[in-house]
């Protein structure tokens, strides 16, 4: 649910490196099919896509396979059951109260993944750091944190496993986000009002938090911020 950066991102790992085990079989976004083709194929980032791309009225055909592309604004309201989804990324960045995002089960989904730190989820999950909690029987609404957090935490892991931490801090470097804005402008956040492409802009990061909602013991001894930078990179550095 949502064919961003993050929802696209996804298509294309999934296509290229898990074709043999998973299957994108829909996307629900607002954008149109032709728009939503063309940002697939062509990405400033990572490049284009090495396989083929094609755009009809309803769907997207990716590597001769299609995938149906729905238009609807309430979870509750898309139909996951008709197409076999049996998970749901859910990376609108709307949805990412539980409460919220359990909408996709009503329609058929068994389980959601929410691509961000969440709220009222059932468990938060960071590969190589806690994927022993999840629980297939209980846990419907799981959180993979964030870019960040999957970033430090592997990292934070080894170090207080090893040494023991009473405290740390985080610094990471950070690729702008569309939420910035590209000329100096309105933000509610006035950092963020700066031009992204000529300004290193600091700000917050949720990371530090998150390492300790996934590492209990860690609460509160972690800290952290962000640099917004211009290049499409991140880099975090603990001390």
């Amino acid at each position: 649910n949502g064919f961003g950066r993050i929802g696209r991102l996804t298509l294309r790992a999934i296509n290229q490196y898990q074709g043999d085990k998973l299957e994108v079989a829909a996307i629900n976004d607002l954008t149109d099919t032709k728009t939503n083709a063309h940002l697939l194929k062509w990405d400033s980032t990572y490049g284009r896509y090495p396989g083929t791309v094609e755009a009809t009225a309803d769907s997207i055909i990716v590597d001769g396979k299609e995938v149906k592309v729905l238009s609807e604004r309430d979870p509750g309201k898309i139909p996951w059951l008709d197409y076999g989804v049996e998970i749901v990324i859910e990376s609108t960045g709307l949805f990412t109260d539980a409460t919220k995002a359990v909408a996709h089960r009503e329609g058929g989904a068994k389980k959601v993944l929410i691509s961000a730190p969440a709220k009222n989820e059932d468990v938060t999950i960071v590969l190589g750091v806690n994927e022993d909690q999840y629980d297939p029987d209980k846990h419907n609404i799981i959180s993979n944190a964030s870019c960040t957090t999957n970033c430090i935490a592997p990292v934070v892991k080894v170090l207080h496993q090893s040494f023991g931490l009473s405290k740390g801090l985080m610094t990471t470097i950070h690729a702008y986000t569309n939420d910035q804005r590209i000329l100096d402008t309105v933000h509610r956040d006035l950092r963020r009002a700066r031009a992204v492409a000529l300004n290193i802009i600091p700000t917050t990061t949720g990371a530090a938090r998150m390492v300790g909602e996934i590492m209990p013991e860690l609460k509160g001894k972690i800290h952290g911020l962000a640099l917004r930078v211009f290049p499409g990179l991140g880099i975090a550095n603990w001390r």
